[in-house]
């Protein structure tokens, strides 16, 4: 008695070849592939492997923007303390918007000398000291991301480095990108096995590919900087969200 086998491709040992309509098949951890393939099993079996792929769109629900202060001075003293005064009162607009504690996290503390100026390295006594420090923010109300950069460029933020949108919970869109991936797979091989004269049998091998699974592909990224944003919060648009996932399934194939 054959038993369906459950396994995991690691993306480092993945090769795959694509096939109609975004369809993949037949994937090796060695070396490429035909996009689909039949071969013998033992004396008599004979198996056809395919790859579905399901992909759903998805909105956003929440924002992610990483916003930083940034402060040059001549002692590094100085330079640290007026970065811990700007980002302070950066943390405290944050929060006065509605922006939750456990939403914000400190994401990079730098502290280093400016040895060198535009023409070339400078004088030990002329040595500038910048000091950053970074917070990822995350913004659950989408409407209200412009007026958030902007509170933050106005209480001291000198550097936004780009908003991100994503879905919190992807638990559902994965479920629902694995089903058309096995309605996809399905289709394909009795696609190809019609074409040959033959017919697909019961399932006797299943794996979910890793190489781009648990990620979303955004639609939508913005990049912000000081000065460029204007009064009523900058234009922000969240976009769709693309999630695409991938199950290689082995069938029989019968005369």
């Amino acid at each position: 008695m054959k038993h369906i086998t459950l396994r995991t491709v690691l993306s480092t040992t993945l090769a795959a070849a694509i096939l109609l309509g975004g369809t993949v098949a037949a994937v090796s951890t060695r070396s490429w592939v035909p996009a689909a393939y039949a071969q013998e099993a033992g004396d008599s079996n004979r198996t056809i492997t395919v790859v579905g792929e399901g992909v759903v769109k998805i909105q956003p629900d929440v924002a992610r923007a990483n916003i930083g202060v940034e402060v040059m001075r001549p002692s590094v003293e100085e330079a640290a303390a007026e970065n811990n005064t700007r980002t302070e009162t950066l943390l405290n607009t944050l929060k006065e918007l509605g922006i939750a504690e456990e939403d914000l996290q400190t994401s990079g503390y730098n502290v280093y000398a400016e040895r060198y100026g535009p023409s070339g390295p400078v004088a030990e006594n002329e040595v500038q000291y910048r000091v950053t420090n970074s917070v990822s923010v995350t913004i659950r109300n989408l409407e209200e991301v412009g007026q958030v950069l902007d509170a933050a460029i106005k209480a001291g933020a000198n550097n936004i480095y780009g908003v991100e949108f994503l879905l919190e919970d992807a638990s559902s869109a994965r479920s629902e990108a694995r089903q058309k991936a096995v309605d996809n797979a399905r289709a394909t091989a009795e696609e190809l096995a019609s074409l040959n004269g033959v017919q697909v049998g019961k399932i006797v091998g299943i794996s979910e590919i890793i190489a781009s699974q648990g990620g979303f592909y955004n639609n939508s990224f913005a990049s912000y900087e000081a000065g460029l944003g204007g009064g009523g919060g900058a234009p922000i648009q969240p976009g769709q969200l693309r999630l695409t996932m991938q199950i290689q399934i082995t069938y029989e194939l019968l005369e």
